[in-house]
């Protein structure tokens, strides 16, 4: 391996375990179940874009971004965590899917929240980025390669979003269902990592 890229590896390595687009894709699946493929490849390309976005927002200037605001990366990890149990109690009682029946229109719409963010863009991986793009500070031209590994990470993303459809395909009915629940168990228990992480971080879980 050439060592000038591994480095490059090492980060693409670490976001792609970060980010998680091979878990991610049945949760695009669960979270888009019953849309045509248009809308669905449009929230694809609204969440991979606003994730992207993001990512690049907390590489160039995520410590300054928090600290400007007042807030700490664990209570940001919280917050996510929070958000990210609201969305696995929804999948757990099928409250999206009531409400969509309720609207009869697929308005509910998951690019920005959960998807973007906390799934693509988490606390995990915006404090990634800031460890990332701080191993050469000021060095712009290892700051715009690590932004060049997410953005082939942000790709691979979207691939796998792309097959969503073929994954409800062979899943059916009620394959989605079950992976629906169960993936609404592993959210709810993520969430709780996540709030465990983030006060464990300012000392209080120690021990």
């Amino acid at each position: 391996m050439d060592a000038g890229l591994a480095p490059f590896i090492t980060a693409f390595v670490t976001l792609f375990v970060i980010v998680d687009p091979i878990g991610l894709a049945p949760l695009f699946v669960a979270l888009t179940q019953g849309m045509t493929p248009e809308h669905r490849r449009a929230i694809a390309i609204r969440a991979t874009l606003i994730g992207a976005a993001l990512l690049t927002l907390f590489g160039l200037a995520g410590e300054a971004v928090l600290g400007f605001v007042g807030i700490s990366m664990p209570a940001f990890r919280i917050a996510g965590g929070i958000l990210l149990f609201l969305t696995a109690l929804d999948m757990l009682f099928e409250r999206r899917k009531k409400r969509r029946e309720d609207q009869a229109s697929h308005t509910d719409d998951p690019s920005v929240f959960p998807l973007a963010t906390p799934l693509i863009a988490g606390p995990g991986a915006l404090a990634t980025m800031i460890l990332l793009t701080g191993e050469a500070p000021g060095d712009w031209g290892w700051i715009a390669a690590i932004h060049l590994v997410m953005a082939a990470v942000m790709a691979v993303t979207f691939a796998f979003f792309l097959a969503a459809g073929l994954i409800e395909r062979a899943l059916g009915p009620t394959g989605i269902n079950v992976v629906t629940r169960l993936l609404g168990m592993l959210l709810a228990a993520l969430s709780v990592q996540f709030v465990l992480d983030g006060v464990r971080t300012i000392g209080l879980g120690a021990g």
